[in-house]
């Protein structure tokens, strides 16, 4: 299945039986958007565990493995209720970055929950870099680790057609850079250059970690908090215990099959 959620999109590969083989080569030919299928990354749906829980198995588009992806577990999600593997409402998925609750009912938006934010360890600010331009930024762990940088106007990111620089020390294993414009408490723009992929439409971690750095902006405010990314617009809520909720929609696009002979030479 090909699909979106607010323009971060991914090809589902249904491995119930555990046939499916996947290796880095085969992820990153489903990905190339002109001799592939096209995707930000490949999700894929293994059989469920003795409690019927599925596993999220995420795979960047360079064939790297990460430990959470909000907006493929959106996807993940509805692709399950949509495939009858689990009643429409309130269930579980399992992820690398830890257990997710999703509520996802016959249509409309999905929810999930994305665990609680961190800081940096140290607690200092980190720094990022795009071309002459270096800004302070904010070491933010949604599980994927995030530097946040504040921007009066997401433009002065630039093209971003190379991976912004960062500090090395903090990110040892890369990150995810958010470009966020704060609009008010309780609303903010994004762009976002994803590690292993290059700059995505949206990214649901991202938008976490850009709300997390917002509402400390305004720590006197406890309304969800809107984030506008180029694929559309998903809403964030921190809850009194830390717990994050990640709202938005998730859109199948395409089912189909994929040749065998195009997929045993990669």
């Amino acid at each position: 299945m090909k699909g979106h959620a607010t323009g971060n999109d991914f090809v589902i590969l249904p491995n119930l039986d555990g046939s499916v083989q996947l290796t880095e080569p085969r992820v990153r030919a489903l990905c190339d958007r002109h001799q592939g299928l096209g995707a930000d990354g490949v999700l894929v749906v293994s059989a469920p565990d003795t409690a019927g829980r599925y596993f999220m198995d995420y795979r960047n588009a360079d064939g790297s493995m990460a430990e959470m992806c909000g907006n493929g577990a959106r996807l993940f999600a509805r692709y399950l209720v949509d495939s009858h593997l689990v009643a429409p409402g309130d269930f579980t998925l399992d992820t690398r970055g830890g257990a997710v609750r999703v509520t996802c009912l016959g249509g409309g938006d999905v929810s999930i929950t994305m665990g609680q934010a961190s800081g940096a360890p140290t607690g200092e600010p980190t720094s990022v870099s795009t071309g002459e331009r270096t800004w302070s930024a904010a070491a933010v762990w949604a599980p994927n680790p995030h530097a946040v940088v504040i921007v009066d106007d997401v433009v002065e990111a630039g093209d971003l057609l190379v991976a912004p620089t960062i500090d090395a020390e903090v990110f040892p294993e890369g990150v995810n850079v958010e470009f966020v414009a704060v609009v008010s408490s309780r609303h903010a723009r994004m762009r976002v250059f994803e590690r292993g992929v290059g700059e995505t439409h949206s990214c649901g971690t991202g938008a976490c970690a850009a709300a997390w750095v917002v509402r400390r902006m305004y720590p006197g405010s406890d309304e969800p908090i809107r984030i506008d990314v180029p694929g559309g617009t998903v809403w964030v809520d921190e809850h009194a215990d830390g717990q994050l909720t990640l709202t938005g929609p998730a859109v199948q696009v395409a089912q189909g099959e994929i040749d065998s002979r195009w997929w045993l030479s990669r």
